[in-house]
């Protein structure tokens, strides 16, 4: 596995791990003697609820870390190589490259932009192998399958997952949204002060948790996978640059 699925797999244990504890507090309710140990604290259904409700903010902190993970480890491979100059970067890439040595997305004075301008400039005339540089992520508090698909296509390559994961990642669940569009809804909820975590949580069973978690762990490691792939078989680079795929056991 690559270090990245490593990752992937070990964040998303944290969340079955709380599952569990979910789980387990939901069948002691049911059991209608709704108490932690035989001299335990009650556990209402204010507190089952606000539980339910945390599985949504561990969902998008998933999803927005994956997504982060992927972009830096991209940006990572193209200067993992001393000898890779910015034209070895295909066209989105040396884009990225650009926008963050020149900053130009971002608001400065004019004696300033020079500055930095003058500095890729240089960079350029000297021939210089890429230096460190990040992709700008983007997201803010937004990443659903449409915004992941987006970043995809603007450092070069066309995310596709299966049609299953597709399907079960877009099947409406509630408000009329699918996985993806109800973490994000719900998480800037909670942020934002429009909803309660006892609000969030309330429509919620733990076998409806598992089975939103599931689908959204099953897109994300196709995401992983596509990502992963795109750094072993250097598609950062050039078509005429790219040296032998990184084999799977490397």
């Amino acid at each position: 596995m690559s270090d990245l699925t490593d990752w992937f797999e070990e964040r998303l244990s944290e969340i079955m791990a709380y599952l569990d504890l979910i789980d387990g507090i939901e069948t002691v309710v049911r059991s209608g003697v709704p108490r932690l140990g035989e001299d335990g604290p009650i556990v209402t259904a204010q507190q089952q609820r606000i539980l339910n409700s945390g599985v949504y903010l561990q969902l998008y902190n998933l999803v927005e870390a994956t997504i982060t993970n992927c972009l830096d480890e991209v940006s990572k491979a193209a200067m993992r190589r001393a000898n890779w100059s910015p034209a070895d970067l295909t066209t989105e890439l040396r884009r990225e490259w650009v926008k963050y040595v020149a900053r130009t997305n971002v608001s400065m004075a004019p004696d300033k932009r020079l500055e930095d301008a003058i500095t890729l400039c240089d960079h350029l005339v000297a021939a210089l192998p890429v230096n460190e540089f990040e992709i700008e992520k983007g997201g803010g508090g937004n990443w659903d399958d449409a915004a992941i698909k987006k970043v995809a296509k603007r450092i070069g390559f066309d995310l596709r997952v299966s049609r299953a994961v597709e399907r079960d990642v877009k099947m409406k669940i509630r408000n009329d949204r699918g996985a993806m569009g109800l973490i994000v809804d719900l998480r800037n909820g909670l942020a934002h002060g429009r909803l309660s975590f006892v609000e969030c949580g309330q429509d919620d069973t733990a076998s409806d948790l598992r089975t939103l978690t599931n689908r959204v762990a099953a897109y994300l490691r196709e995401v992983v996978n596509a990502f992963t792939t795109f750094i072993e078989e250097y598609r950062y680079l050039v078509p005429d640059r790219r040296p032998a795929p990184i084999s799977a056991s490397a």
